[in-house]
């Protein structure tokens, strides 16, 4: 119980928000319903990936800005792929339809390439992460656009987003959906491979302090481009798994997706200073900022407002970890 009061007082934002959850659960209807929570669960499922993937990145003192457009990309090529051989709408007539496993077995490729180019930039190049992540951003935006000529995709076949968007039981309402036991596996791999490995421990080092992480024998050039290589392979996965979800794709899926992740982050205890942070400090976050969305929606709050609202909670995020490190010091 100590444990948990300290914890809540080392996260302000999570007490409140989840303060204000259960104000907005026992003053309106349907809140606190077996759909809603299959709701929230499903789409934390695959934030949660991303942030998987950016936590890495931060952890290091670094950050992935082209992470959304990843997603986007991703998301469109999958939906390509998997267009069904008879669908009148297909993008690209020619091309043969795909099993949806080689779909993502190619953008997971793909994902791994572009973090590549991340990494490479990053600790070759000594190119700052923010730069260089805004001009992969701008690149893969581009690409996205011009492989889709800014068309909806849609005609995927039915295994594939029956698969993704099944769940399991349905008792008086209640089930579980697929999308919770690929987040869940996916989360306990990361906690492995950040508590176990040496790759995890090279992870932090480098983001206490990467010229003395350098200076003791660490690959430092090689350990950061396989972070961003890692990252990239998960912002594929999960723009296979939205494409999938949504049932359709477009050049603008993904669309601040990169920013939700850093909030998500941050909200949990992955401190931007770096050396910091934890995959269950990662899925609180990640769980509470989508929580927040949910609040906003149930408060009838006019969705423009959404945007501002989470930039807000971004920058006292952010604003509470710097602060919080400061004092340490």
């Amino acid at each position: 119980m100590k444990k948990f009061i300290d914890y809540l007082k080392g996260n302000p934002i999570v007490a409140m928000l989840a303060i204000v959850s259960i104000i907005v659960g026992f003053t309106t209807k349907n809140f606190f319903s077996w759909g809603n929570f299959g709701n929230l669960i499903s789409n934390t499922a695959v934030r949660f990936i991303i942030a998987l993937g950016v936590s890495g990145c931060l952890i290091t003192k670094g950050t992935d800005l082209s992470a959304g457009r990843q997603v986007g990309l991703a998301a469109c090529l999958s939906g390509i792929l998997v267009q069904r051989a008879d669908y009148s709408g297909r993008l690209f007539a020619n091309l043969p339809q795909f099993n949806m496993w080689v779909a993502l077995l190619i953008v997971v490729a793909l994902g791994a390439f572009i973090g590549f180019v991340n990494g490479t930039i990053i600790s070759r190049l000594k190119v700052p992460p923010f730069i260089t992540t805004l001009g992969v951003q701008t690149i893969v935006y581009g690409s996205c656009l011009v492989l889709t000529n800014a068309q909806p995709i849609g005609g995927f076949q039915k295994g594939y987003t029956e698969l993704i968007t099944g769940r399991i039981g349905n008792v008086a309402g209640f089930h579980l959906p697929y999308l919770l036991f690929v987040a869940a596996g996916f989360g306990l791999f990361f906690w492995f491979l950040y508590n176990k490995t040496r790759h995890g421990k090279y992870m932090y080092a480098i983001g206490g302090n990467e010229v003395a992480a350098e200076v003791s024998g660490v690959n430092t050039t090689k350990s950061l481009t396989l972070i961003y290589i890692t990252a990239g392979m998960m912002y594929a996965t999960a723009g296979w798994l939205l494409a999938a979800k949504s049932g359709g794709a477009s050049a603008s899926m993904g669309m601040g997706y990169e920013l939700e992740a850093i909030a998500g982050c941050t909200i949990g205890g992955v401190s931007t200073t770096g050396g910091i942070g934890t995959v269950p400090g990662v899925l609180v976050g990640v769980l509470v900022f989508e929580l927040l969305k949910i609040v906003l929606q149930f408060l009838g709050v006019n969705p423009y407002y959404n945007y501002i609202v989470q930039g807000i909670v971004i920058v006292v995020a952010v604003a509470l970890d710097v602060r919080k490190n400061i004092k340490k010091k």
